[in-house]
């Protein structure tokens, strides 16, 4: 389905999530005293693991959200455009390199959308980054009023739980077939010019947790964001909806951000990516 319309404010979103030893613990009946380790192992067998397949994908309820970034689109009155990087845990503070609680990560990102109202845009985020925070929040006793909040008729307010909702936008679902066709967000960018995966990938993110390397978890999910947000960006141009001068003046501004942000320390990943944009567009 092609995008439909741009909403004022955008955020084009990833999530980075891994197992989480205390809900397995509660699933499957596990003394506190069981090291961790041994819990993830128990849990990834609870899995379906196999020698080629140790550590598989698991049911995200059993997950914890470790990092969300987003990139952010505001567009004002004049019909210029503000662009902000954001993440959770916040790597351009001091704090940036340690682990935040779930229930205060979800809760931050979750108010902030609730009261922005923005269209959210993810990929795969129907099946896994939308689930994952509502299956969380719940684990969690959330409260999040704004973010829950159903028009009674969909003309009549922002709902991102509507079926087809213009506010919760998944570039899969719009871009990609079901079955072995489907592209990974990676295929799909790279063929179209844009960065995708720099040399690390999802499975990294556990074993850089346990390492205690959180800060590096949050730099892997802004470059997946920054990613979403270009391909979101080349389809608000194919459907017209931004003309081709101003998809060209967007993706220079990001640039702009990005050489901005590149300049300050600990924001090599930013350079890495201005670097894979640079040589893609050569190509």
């Amino acid at each position: 389905a092609m995008l439909k319309n741009i909403a004022r404010e955008v955020w084009a979103f990833d999530l980075e999530w891994i197992p989480d030893v205390a809900s397995g613990r509660r699933v499957y009946g596990l003394p506190n005293d069981m090291p961790d380790n041994e819990v993830l192992h128990l849990m990834w067998a609870k899995g379906g693991a196999t020698d080629d397949n140790p550590q598989p994908f698991l049911k995200t309820i059993l997950c914890r959200v470790v990092s969300v970034a987003a990139v952010i689109r505001k567009k004002n009155s004049d019909g210029s455009v503000n662009l902000k990087l954001m993440a959770l845990p916040d790597t351009q503070s001091d704090e940036g390199h340690k682990a935040l609680d779930e229930a205060v990560l979800l809760t931050r990102f979750l108010q902030g959308v609730g009261r922005a109202k923005p269209q959210l845009v993810g990929y795969n985020s129907h099946q896994s980054d939308i689930v994952i925070m509502v299956q969380r929040a719940l684990a969690h006793g959330l409260w999040l009023p704004d973010f829950g909040a159903r028009p009674n008729k969909p003309w009549e307010g922002v709902d991102y739980f509507a079926k087809g909702s213009d506010f919760n936008i998944d570039l899969k679902d719009s871009f990609a077939p079901f079955g072995k066709g489907t592209p990974s967000l990676h295929e799909l960018a790279s063929v179209s010019r844009i960065p995708g995966k720099l040399g690390t990938d999802g499975n990294d993110v556990i074993n850089y947790w346990l390492e205690g390397r959180v800060r590096e978890i949050v730099q892997y999910n802004e470059c997946d964001a920054l990613t979403t947000y270009l391909v979101w960006l080349r389809a608000a141009n194919l459907a017209g909806l931004i003309r081709p001068e101003h998809y060209l003046m967007e993706q220079q501004q990001l640039r702009e951000l990005l050489t901005q942000r590149s300049t300050a320390v600990g924001n090599e990943h930013i350079s890495e990516f201005i670097q894979a944009w640079d040589q893609l567009q050569k190509t």
